[in-house]
């Protein structure tokens, strides 16, 4: 079918062609004179017939290239679509009113030429801009309805006793760590949680692995999903959206953020720290473990079993129960002894925390 609309096409566009550029050719050719081919009407069968013939060897290469745009454009999402259409019309206005100044200099080749080309360049960078600042726009006027609308909607919420969804995206990281599901079961995490689909299939590549622990810990997340619909089974969803354009999950999972207002449930530093740049409110597993740990004051003193040597000379390294390492300086002659440390400094951050500490004097004597 497609093939049939082409070679109609081709039908038409030949006899608009024939009607334009034949008389010019048989004037230079000296057949002018043929009245024959002074009739317009057979100038546009001659040219028709002419590309008609030529759209049965071209057409299977036409319809190749329109079937490979097809495949383009419906990978790309309507919204990029439609920003990076509303781009390029801007730009060809824009074009447009500067070929009206163009048309002053009244040089013949500028006034031909330029007007072209500026279409050219200013479409193409209208349609970019429009593309790739999409969120940025979304943003822009989002913010500038909210102010707008800020005062009605917050009396309407009130009025009605409506509160906002609050959606929280799971990273890979969070979800084979595990700690999400116990942290779920004790009620403490509001809102919906969101897997996306890229998640998920990353998941599942790492279940598919050969590698024997690769494959154990996408299992493991692929249970703990399953456990977490199990007990919020009306507050976990699957998230269908992608970002053809993007092929870092967790740039994706910054830009669904982004466009869902939501916030990300993490472990993994890196991401915290690109979610961070990127002004998106990140949820920090290891934060929240931290949070919760007894608090250790420098001077406090606590027994502690040293097990192996620190990487500084004479050092020896202690682990609390919930895995907390403690760095006791001077405390490679007690490997393998139980002994009394006082804390010295405490090292607090998103990837753990670090206790300083030394043999208890009275031991050290």
């Amino acid at each position: 079918m497609l093939k049939r609309v082409i070679q109609i096409a081709f039908l038409f566009i030949g006899g608009a062609l024939g009607f334009v550029f034949l008389p010019p050719l048989y004037e230079f050719i000296n057949l002018s004179s043929n009245p024959w081919l002074n009739n317009p009407y057979v100038s546009v069968i001659l040219g028709a017939i002419l590309l008609f013939l030529l759209s049965f060897s071209l057409s299977d290469y036409f319809v190749k290239l329109i079937v490979w745009m097809e495949g383009i454009l419906f990978k790309v999402p309507a919204a990029d679509l439609l920003f990076g259409t509303v781009g390029l019309i801007i730009g060809l206005i824009v074009a447009y009113f500067v070929g009206f100044a163009i048309e002053l200099i009244k040089f013949p080749i500028l006034t031909q030429i330029l007007p072209v080309l500026l279409s050219i360049i200013l479409g193409y960078l209208g349609f970019r801009v429009g593309f790739t600042k999409r969120d940025e726009l979304i943003t822009m006027f989002s913010k500038s309805g909210a102010v707008s609308k800020k005062k009605n909607t917050d009396a309407a919420t009130t009025a009605l006793g409506e509160t906002k969804t609050l959606y929280k995206l799971l990273d890979t990281s969070v979800i084979i760590d595990g700690r999400i599901a116990d942290i779920s079961s004790t009620g403490f995490i509001e809102g919906v949680l969101v897997v996306p689909q890229f998640v998920l299939t990353e998941l599942q590549h790492i279940a598919d692995s050969s590698d024997t622990l690769k494959r154990t810990r996408g299992r493991r997340g692929l249970d703990i999903l399953k456990k977490l619909q199990d007990e919020r089974a009306t507050t976990v969803q699957i998230s269908e959206e992608d970002f053809e354009d993007i092929q870092e999950v967790d740039l994706k999972l910054v830009r669904l953020a982004k466009k869902m207002g939501a916030q990300i449930l993490t472990n993994d530093f890196n991401l915290n720290k690109v979610c961070e740049l990127h002004h998106v409110q990140v949820l920090n597993i290891n934060d929240l473990a931290n949070a919760v740990k007894p608090v250790v004051i420098p001077g406090e003193d606590m027994q502690v079993v040293v097990i192996k040597d620190g990487k500084e000379h004479n050092q020896g390294v202690a682990y609390l129960d919930d895995g907390t390492m403690i760095v006791v300086e001077g405390g490679r002659s007690f490997i393998g002894q139980s002994i009394t440390v006082t804390v010295t400094s405490v090292l607090q951050t998103s990837a753990g925390r670090m206790i300083f500490a030394k043999p208890k004097d009275e031991q050290v004597a």
